[in-house]
């Protein structure tokens, strides 16, 4: 195990007397893949949270947050070992190269066509199999730039059937209670991009999230045909159970939230756990907000503490661009061309109400 102590880099907000701040980074092993590859753990503590990334797929293990008595617990939803995580594609990781589902088999870049690998009805799923919360990330200690890490990694030409090798980076930081994920990307060839993280969040640390609050800045989603493949409406929320605009338990309904949020501006969500009294706000530069509610959890995974995960064990909230956008002239554009920079933020605030 090694242990590195760094300045954190702080953001005064008009704040003072935060300057003597300090990081603590710990990196020890997680485990070896069936492949022989070594995956580390790299954990980083800023006093306020800690958070943990392993090197496969860029995955959340823990975000360790207080409550309202300043108890610290784990508030993401993880799985019991290596070995299960590479059972279980993007569970809690990194989403690559597009994120959620792309269809007709492929897709169109200034009229060549790109077949690309997916289910008996043409649906490629968060890049395919084996993508990117699958693939081992280069880690690079972020020491005194900030308290976090930076991880990157090259997909090649061709991978997965996408056009161009995409280089990417994503930085882990912590400052003042956030949790911050900066993305950028550049290809050598005209490609399509669309980056997320998959966490599952639960406020209480365990059980299930049908107790938290939910808010979200949206008053339009996505309606989806019978491969859930948007139809390309932009529908208001305004009647329909989609409609979160104003805050309510996410148990109101009894269904398994699974939609795509076209939002209106920042934040784009706030979850809440009435019982600890923690809140996350989400706010992101992406046009778009997949909330997934974990409906098709039944059980048999199990975390960390040996605990089995339930339906609704946790909410996934993927701030991305709209899922099948090729295929959509009216969806925001998601071509990557050379000399381009791709760029993405999404923060994770915690705080106590």
């Amino acid at each position: 195990m090694i242990r590195f102590i760094a300045p954190a880099l702080l953001f005064s907000l008009g704040l003072a007397g935060a300057a003597n701040a300090r990081c603590i980074l710990t990196v020890s092993d997680f485990g070896v893949m069936a492949s022989g590859e070594k995956v580390q753990a790299y954990r980083f503590d800023d006093g306020d949270l800690a958070v943990t990334v392993l090197s496969l797929g860029g995955i959340i293990h823990d975000i360790d947050a207080p409550d309202s008595k300043g108890h610290r617990i784990n508030v993401v939803r993880n799985l019991e070992n290596l070995a299960a995580y590479e059972q279980r594609d993007n569970f809690s990781s990194l989403i690559g190269r597009f994120a959620n589902r792309l269809g007709s088999g492929g897709i169109t870049i200034d009229g060549q066509t790109y077949p690309l690998p997916g289910n008996a009805r043409g649906v490629t799923m968060h890049g395919g199999a084996k993508s990117f919360g699958s693939r081992l990330w280069s880690v690079r200690p972020l020491g005194s730039e900030a308290c976090g890490v930076e991880l990157s990694l090259v997909s090649p030409d061709g991978d997965n059937g996408f056009p161009g090798a995409l280089g990417v980076t994503v930085r882990y930081t912590l400052s003042q209670n956030r949790l911050t994920l900066t993305y950028t990307a550049r290809t050598t060839r005209p490609t399509v991009i669309n980056l997320t993280h998959h966490a599952y969040f639960n406020l209480a640390g365990n059980g299930d999230v049908y107790g938290h609050t939910l808010r979200l800045n949206a008053s339009h989603y996505l309606p989806v045909d019978k491969l859930r493949l948007p139809t390309g409406e932009l529908a208001p929320v305004g009647g329909t159970e989609q409609d979160w605009r104003k805050t309510r338990p996410i148990s109101n309904g009894g269904q398994a939230l699974d939609e795509t949020f076209v939002l209106d501006g920042k934040p784009a969500a706030v979850l809440h756990d009435p019982v600890s009294g923690r809140t996350l706000t989400v706010s992101t530069t992406e046009p778009g907000l997949i909330a997934y509610t974990a409906g098709g959890f039944d059980g048999s995974l199990i975390d960390a503490r040996h605990r089995h995960l339930p339906a609704g064990a946790g909410i996934a909230l993927e701030a991305q661009h709209f899922p099948d956008s090729p295929h959509h002239d009216n969806f925001p554009p998601t071509v990557l061309r050379p000399g381009e920079t791709w760029r993405s933020e999404t923060t994770y605030a915690f705080d106590m109400r």
